[in-house]
């Protein structure tokens, strides 16, 4: 009996989740910009959906550095007189769009070819060396800048 009520239970979340995707959709639809925002391999509608969602209209911004900032993807150096701490980002600004960022360059560095030949780039280089996870952050403010200006001007 415990079994049956859980496949219902998961039956009835799936059709949920489906009535929620397709009414995304019909509203990422009536956005203008969203459309070039989805050809970005490895961008999808959550991450599209969540963006305009935490961003709000793109058209309010001038540029994309001020989106970055809303989102505090800025490097900071964690120091202190004589101490010099590591290099992290601050956390002061909107968590959830850092968070959808940072999982949605995850598997563009896994899948999109151009952002894993930047993230070996960073890592590799011979001056101002990033490691793995301020690599990733850079790339974030990359794909800020590249969902704004695509957002913004309407073209592939």
């Amino acid at each position: 009996m415990e079994l049956t009520a859980l496949l219902q239970q998961y039956d009835l979340f799936s059709e949920q989740l489906e009535t929620i995707m397709a009414k995304v959709l019909e509203i990422l639809e009536c956005i203008p910009g969203a459309a070039q925002m989805l050809s970005v391999p490895g961008v999808g509608v959550v991450t599209v959906a969540g963006f305009l969602a935490q961003a709000g209209d793109i058209h309010n911004y001038d540029h994309g550095q001020q989106i970055i900032r809303l989102a505090d993807l800025n490097l900071k150096e964690n120091s202190s007189g004589k101490h010099k701490g590591k290099t992290g980002i601050s956390e002061r600004g909107r968590s959830l769009i850092r968070t959808l960022l940072f999982r949605a360059v995850m598997s563009m560095v896994a899948k999109n070819h151009a952002f894993k030949a930047l993230h070996h780039d960073y890592t590799t280089r011979s001056q101002n060396l990033l490691k793995k996870k301020q690599s990733i952050i850079a790339l974030c403010g990359k794909l800020v800048r590249i969902l704004f200006t695509l957002g913004t001007k309407q073209k592939e």
